[in-house]
């Protein structure tokens, strides 16, 4: 006689988000392994239609392997060039810079000594014992050591994308295998689906990033501010954080206004060009551009980037959006899980239909 026990709602809530706190725990724990994978992963996504371009001219697969991943090398190494001459520039000036700060910082005691009767002496005592903490917390090893890891993660990045772009269908066959093959169908798409959304994301995104690059620089340039293009560029890298990075990326052009101009006009005035970027940043590109390919309502996005910066940095905060969408993908199929893929997403349900929580609330009260 078989025996069949229906789990309860509140057992399966607890499981799932047991299951999401040991999933989380572990990406924090494993950050230094799992997030260069994962970054791989998604490099080799969105390289393997011209791997598969290259492999179907006839060439050999590993060759059509490596020039895609060289290509990709090049093209990075001459962003960070670029980028890099800009502060090669900067660093030359950075004397200058000192001066207007220190200048700036006396301007700035004085003010607040005359407006909230404190004394100057007090002010520069508080600014000595914060820089004096700072430098303390401040720990050679522990930079040395992030930066020795920073460089093993950038020469194995390319390893990895290569190896996962070579054992692609070995890859696929496996997470197939894991599936009885009445469930293959529904596996094969949500793989499909998976695959459709990175690509789609990552190009759209950079995308957007090489337009608010350019849209900031040009406004620098309009206004004459000191090393327009890799403030300019930088903005834009950090506009890829949603819903905050655009706000960090208002700071820095703006504090280089203020410390290289002589007037606070010049700071107002970046600042005016920068929330307008960021206005059509936010009602054109984003929605037309970005958010058409991933369905991800904004409240869910702003509480998955801040959790992935707690777990993993500004890393977790860029890999939050997409496995956000793999994960609605992944749910939308399963159908115990589909209220969650559902609570994901951007549908937003007509008023209409709660309408009687309303008249039950007026009976209520009658």
């Amino acid at each position: 006689m078989s025996i069949s026990y229906k789990i309860p709602f509140y057992a399966k809530v607890s499981a799932m988000f047991l299951c999401a706190f040991f999933i989380v725990f572990t990406f924090y724990l494993g950050q230094q392994i799992l997030l260069p994978v994962i970054f791989a992963t998604l490099i080799a996504i969105l390289l393997n239609p011209v791997v598969d371009f290259l492999i179907s001219r006839k060439m050999g697969k590993i060759f059509s392997i490596l020039l895609v991943v060289v290509m990709a090398l090049v093209v990075v190494i001459a962003i960070l060039y670029m980028v890099s001459s800009q502060i090669t520039m900067l660093k030359e000036t950075l004397p200058q810079l000192k001066d207007k700060f220190t200048i700036t910082r006396i301007n700035v005691v004085d003010w607040l000594a005359n407006n909230f009767n404190v004394s100057i002496s007090s002010i520069n005592e508080w600014i000595n014992k914060s820089e004096n903490e700072a430098v303390k917390n401040f720990s050679i090893e522990d930079k040395l050591t992030a930066a020795v890891q920073l460089m093993v993660e950038v020469v194995l990045l390319p390893v990895y994308v290569f190896l996962i772009l070579y054992y692609k269908t070995l890859l696929l066959d496996f997470i197939l295998k894991l599936f009885r093959s009445q469930h293959h169908p529904a596996v094969t798409e949500v793989l499909m689906s998976t695959k459709r959304i990175i690509q789609s994301y990552l190009v759209g995104l950079f995308i957007e990033m090489v337009i608010v690059a350019t849209l900031n620089s040009a406004g620098l340039f309009l206004l004459n501010i000191d090393y327009a293009l890799i403030l300019g560029i930088t903005g834009a890298i950090i506009n890829v954080i949603p819903y905050i990075g655009g706000i960090v990326a208002i700071a820095l052009p703006m504090i280089i206004a203020f410390v290289t101009k002589d007037s606070i006009t010049s700071t107002i005035l970046v600042f005016l060009v920068y929330i307008l970027i960021q206005f059509i940043d936010n009602h054109y590109l984003i929605p037309r551009i970005v958010a058409s390919r991933v369905r991800i309502n904004a409240l869910v996005a702003i509480i998955v980037v801040l959790v992935g910066n707690a777990v993993c940095g500004v890393a977790g905060m860029f890999l939050s959006i997409p496995i956000t969408a793999i994960a609605k993908v992944i749910f939308d199929h399963i159908t115990p899980l589909k209220p969650w893929g559902f609570l994901l997403g951007n549908t937003v349900p007509t008023a209409s239909r709660f309408a009687f929580i309303q008249r039950k609330r007026k009976s209520t009260l009658l």
